[in-house]
Order: structure tokens, then sequence, then C-alpha cells
């Protein structure tokens, strides 16, 4: 059967109730990246039986993978606008157009970053920090990471690919299957065939492969998308090529910035200890779950504001940006108090370690005052994503981690030298100033709007 056939473009239903489009969108979106949150989650947990020197292992790769993320996840945000703005405008030709150029970009990347980390990724980790007596573990992890990075990032822009044209709930099973099988495959490569670290990563990486087969198989078989792949005829397009980095390169830069951030705070927390580190990536899995109904919720706002934005609904876009930042602010203060309250008993189930257990403690109690003004924050960057531009997410996150959050902890606990928790509070006072000039450059960017 073929889907294309089937499948009609989502913008009328869209029109009629924004709201509606926005949950029918966003609560796929949850699900999926929950499942795919589980993948971490689950690594963690079982990485933590191996002890504190496992976790803080895993933890000098996480920059790495954030960087990988950071690339694939940015430049197929800049796909997701793309293809939704010209759904919108109802130009299948470069909808298509662009899905091909998706296909192009997530091949050159994962060729790039899948030799570097081969050839350099334990300098790599040594220049991060990474102590000698951890080197070995990590570089175990990472060697076996690298085998599959290409296939998590052509799954990526898959699944970009999907949401630019409203398809949500495929991305969501693949990830669950994927999932399922991690957790499947975690103990039996960790414990049961003793890989240890190492073992997690080879899990993942399965895991990996055998949804990149599936993605294949809807995509190229199956066709189970509104755009069409003809990459025989394809031919290389400035236009659309540009359409795509204007989102996806500022939004790619943003998180390479956050994976320096990352290689910053470890660096400066291995001064403390190596339970400093592992509490830190504890507390980071912990973050994403809190995120996860802010992401939902962002991802759909970008796919809805780019149809609305390509077929000229103004009152539309603020109505449903509005709503989606009042929504994302409603659910994240909850998840916070909630978090606050039960911290510790969170924290007990990746690690029975007393000190790094203290230390993640604090860790989300500071931050999860935080979390309410990291939504507003998260949630505009999606929908000046949605309108178009994606420099406001790169100016604002090289403010908060480069000019703000990174010099004021290296001055809290090097200059003043103050315990760990100043570099959580360091973190605070960037989030604080990264929203207010978020809700500036929103407001701005709808008074430009109502000219047009």
């Amino acid at each position: 059967m073929d889907y294309s056939e089937q499948r009609k473009t989502p913008l009328k239903s869209f029109l009629n109730n924004p709201a509606k489009a926005m949950w029918s969108l966003a609560i796929p979106i949850m699900i999926g990246m929950g499942i795919q949150t589980l993948y971490t989650i689950i690594d963690m947990i079982f990485i933590g039986r191996l002890g504190g020197d496992a976790i803080a292992a895993v933890a000098f790769n996480m920059p790495i993978f954030f960087l990988v993320m950071g690339l694939s996840f940015g430049l197929g945000n800049g796909v997701t606008a793309s293809i939704a703005r010209f759904i919108g405008a109802e130009d299948k030709v470069n909808a298509d157009n662009s899905a091909e150029h998706a296909l192009v970009l997530a091949f050159i990347i994962s060729a790039i970053l899948t030799i570097l980390g081969l050839i350099y990724g334990k300098q790599i980790l040594f220049f991060m920090g990474c102590t000698q007596d951890i080197l070995p573990m990590a570089w175990d992890y990472l060697r076996v990471s690298c085998y599959g990075i290409s296939f998590g990032v052509f799954s990526g822009f898959f699944r970009s690919i999907l949401a630019g044209e409203g398809e949500m709930k495929l991305p969501m099973i693949i990830a669950g299957l994927g999932t399922v099988l991690n957790t499947i495959l975690d103990p039996i490569f960790i414990f049961y065939l003793d890989y240890g670290v190492s073992g997690a990563a080879w899990a993942t990486t399965i895991s990996q492969i055998i949804v990149w087969i599936i993605f294949v198989y809807m995509l190229f078989i199956k066709n189970h998308t509104y755009v069409r792949f003809k990459l025989k005829d394809f031919s290389p397009s400035s236009y659309i090529a540009l359409d795509i980095i204007k989102v996806g390169v500022p939004v790619s830069m943003s998180m390479v910035v956050m994976a320096l951030g990352q290689l910053v705070f470890n660096r400066l927390l291995i001064k403390f200890s190596t339970s400093a580190v592992a509490a830190y990536q504890i507390g980071g899995r912990i973050d994403m779950l809190v995120f996860l109904p802010i992401f939902g919720i962002a991802s759909a706002l970008t796919t809805i504001i780019g149809m609305f934005y390509g077929a000229n609904e103004i009152n539309k876009i603020k109505y449903i940006s509005w709503y989606g930042i009042k929504s994302s602010l409603l659910i994240t203060s909850i998840c916070s108090i909630i978090l606050f309250i039960f911290a510790p008993t969170v924290i007990g189930i990746f690690t029975s370690d007393n000190a790094i257990k203290e230390i993640s403690v604090y860790y989300l109690r500071t931050i999860s005052i935080l979390f309410p003004f990291i939504s507003i924050g998260l949630t505009i960057g999606r929908i000046l994503q949605g309108l178009g531009t994606g420099m406001p997410s790169l100016v604002i996150t090289i403010i908060r981690v480069i000019g703000v959050a990174g010099p004021l902890a290296y001055y809290f606990t090097y200059i003043l030298d103050k315990p760990v928790e100043w570099i959580w509070y360091s973190m605070f006072i960037s989030g604080i100033l990264a929203t207010i000039i978020s809700v500036t450059w929103i407001n701005l960017a709808f008074k430009k709007l109502s000219r047009v």
C-alpha cells in the first residue's frame, strides 16, 4: 500500500482548531521522546550498578554525544521548519526537495562524526578532563558508540522529515520498539556478557541500527510519507539549502555551545571529585524527563507555526504561541514542585552512593526552581524557529553558557574557592537572564509580524 496517497496535508485541520492541533502533535512527541529518553535513563540505572567511576566515564562522553545530537537535531529542526512552511504555502515540490536535502545532510554529518570519533576519540576525552583511571572505560564506551552514530543521525533526520508534515505517531512507535530492545539488551551486554560500560554502548548501537532499518522500510518501501523521495533525480538547490541552514545551523551551534558548557562544567566538577561529575550526570538525566512535555509542545509549535507562517495566518501564530507558552509554564511548575519534594527518592533509583546522592539532591532542588523559566525560553526558541529564524536560540545560548554560567562557575569555585553548589547557582543566574532575553525577543518578533 502507498501510504502517501492516503495521507494529506494537515494544514486545514490546524487552521480550524490550533490548540487541538498542538496537543495532537505534542502528545505523540512527548511519548516518543519519553521513550527515547528511557534509552539514557535505563543505561544510567544499569551503569550506576557498576559504581561511581562507571557513571563518570559515561559523563565525560556526554558533551560529545550532545555535540552529535546538536548537529543532527539542529539541522533537523531546519528541515522540519522548511517542510512545514512549504506545506503551508502548498508547495509540495519544494517540500519534497527539502526532504531530499535532509538525507544528503545526514550522510555528510554521520560520515564526518564517525571518522573523527574513531580516530581522535581518546584524545578528545583526555582534552575534556577525563582522568587516566577513567579514560579506558570512557574510550570503550565512545568507540562502540561511534559504530552507531550514522544510524542515529539518519533516524533523527527521518523524524524531522515526518515532523515537518505533521506525522508524529510513526516516530513514537519506532522509538518505543527501539527502547524495548535497548532495555532487553542492556543487562545482557553489561552483566551477562560482562562487557561493563561498553555493554551499554553495544545495546544502544544495536537498537539504533534496528530503528534505522524500520525507518528505511516505512519511508522508502511502504512510502509512509506525504513528501516523496526522488533521490535519483536529486539536484542541489542553494535556495532549499539556505532555507534549512538559516534555521538549522544556529540551532545546531547553540547545542554545540551547550556541549562546550557541559565540557566546562565537567572540568570544574572534577576538581571536587568524580562523585560530583557523576551527580551532575544523574541530575541531567532527570532534567530530561521533566522537560519531555515542554519538548513535545515546543516541537509541535515549530510545525504548526511554520505552516501558519507559510499560509500567512498571523493572528493564529500569536494565539497558538501564547497558548503554548502558558501550557509549558503550567506543566513545568507542577513537575518542579513534585521533583523538589521527592528529589532524594528519585536519586536513589540511580545510585546508592551517599556522596553522589547528596550532591545530586542539592543540584535537583536548586535547578528545579529554575525549570519554569527554562520552559519559557525553550518554547520561545522553537516558536522563532517556526517563523524561520534560528539565530535567537544561538545568541541566547551563547550569553547563557559562555557569557554568564561558565565564567560565574569558574569565578565562584576557582577565585572565591566556593563549594560545588555554587556551580548550580551560576546555572540558575544564567537561566533567569536567558528567559528575560527570550521574552524580549519574541515581543519584538511579534511587533515585526504585525507590521507585515
